[in-house]
């Protein structure tokens, strides 16, 4: 199943866009500026309505409260299954209105006062505010922006599955202009249906039953589209059926689109991990029901030998690698390894779908 028109032109729109910044960007750097923007403009639609209850929420807080209790509450402010909120009283189309010499202090103190969990992900991971500042230096920001304001990216307008949709068209058009390598960043989705098909098959009776959890997992899960379908398809068979979501990413910009899904999908956001998962494992000691991953090969590991090399020596098969390690050049044994690791010993058991390119 490949995109829709609708997301097509959605995303030949958001393209347009990287025109104003020709001449001031790198083509490589267009992604930098477009992808933190659709994330940024994608919480301001979700955000929006109830922007006044969360201002409310934080303007009533008792003095001294702590933050677990001050995000509770402004979290219940935020709406039902919303990880993110802002007390910001500025939003998009109010930015629109303010004076356009002002966009830029604007538009980091919006940033500024995102709740930690998303302010992480534009000052840290999209490093966002270095892109704003040489947006307002080559006097283009307010172009850019206003642009932003004209999409609609409220989920009732563009649900969470074209969400995905349009960040791997965005992704893949970046990446060929970056004569980067696509496969390293973007799966079609035909091939994650039928790996998510495969992995679910003849397990209907399971999936039917009531009160049942599953856990799945991605431990290259780029911008989260393999564990989205997953859900998508667990909840065909069962609506009720609780899922959680795990993964790990080391790109940061796609870490930060994956991340920001969770957080507005009533998902724990803390369940993504950010880094290298073959020499740091961030869910070390759990155990999954179902694994599906396309990692990265032809891709060399020669930088993170050390500590793999030091746990397949160490462990042996009470580690990840107890079957030894691969050539140098490419890792993806390693990830399979690693999932298989990662497999229950219940009556339960585990599935794992894996895009590999075979080995000669």
């Amino acid at each position: 199943m490949t995109a829709t028109p609708d997301i097509k032109s959605l995303g030949g729109f958001v393209w347009s866009i990287a025109e104003i910044l020709r001449g001031d960007f790198k083509q490589s750097e267009y992604g930098k500026v477009i992808l933190p923007f659709v994330v940024m403009r994608r919480l301001d639609c979700i955000l929006e309505p109830t922007k006044d209850a969360v201002l409310a929420a934080h303007k009533s807080l008792p003095e001294g409260v702590d933050d677990e209790t001050r995000k509770m509450i402004l979290f219940g402010a935020a709406g039902d299954g919303i990880k993110v909120y802002n007390t910001s009283g500025l939003t998009f189309d109010k930015l629109r209105g303010q004076d356009a010499r002002q966009l830029h202090a604007n538009l980091i103190d919006h940033i500024r006062c995102f709740s930690p969990n998303a302010g992480d992900i534009f000052l840290e991971k999209f490093r966002f505010t270095e892109q704003l500042k040489r947006l307002n230096d080559g006097e283009i920001l307010w172009q850019v922006f206003e642009r932003f304001c004209e999409i609609d990216l409220h989920p009732s307008a563009v649900t969470n599955i074209e969400m995905g949709y349009l960040f791997e068209e965005l992704i893949r058009r970046f990446s060929e202009i970056s004569n980067e390598t696509a496969g390293e960043h973007f799966t079609p989705r035909e091939v994650i249906r039928r790996i998510v098909d495969l992995l679910i098959a003849n397990d209907d009776t399971k999936l039917t039953r009531r009160g049942i959890l599953r856990q799945i997992y991605d431990p290259a899960c780029g911008t989260g589209g393999m564990l989205a379908l997953a859900e998508e398809a667990l909840k065909r068979f069962n609506d009720s059926i609780r899922i959680e979501l795990f993964g790990q990413e080391l790109n940061p910009e796609s870490f930060g689109i994956c991340k920001s899904d969770m957080l507005v999908t009533g998902h724990n956001p803390e369940q993504i991990a950010f880094g290298n998962t073959l020499s740091d494992d961030a869910h070390q000691h759990r155990r999954f029901h179902y694994m599906l991953s396309n990692p990265p090969y032809g891709v060399d590991w020669k930088k993170y030998q050390g500590p793999i090399k030091a746990e397949a020596a160490d462990l042996g098969h009470a580690g990840r690698f107890g079957a030894g390690t691969p050539r140098i050049s490419d890792g993806q044994l390693l990830f399979l390894q690693h999932m298989i690791s990662k497999m229950r010993d219940d009556e339960d058991g585990s599935r794992i779908g894996i895009v590999m390119n075979g080995y000669d």
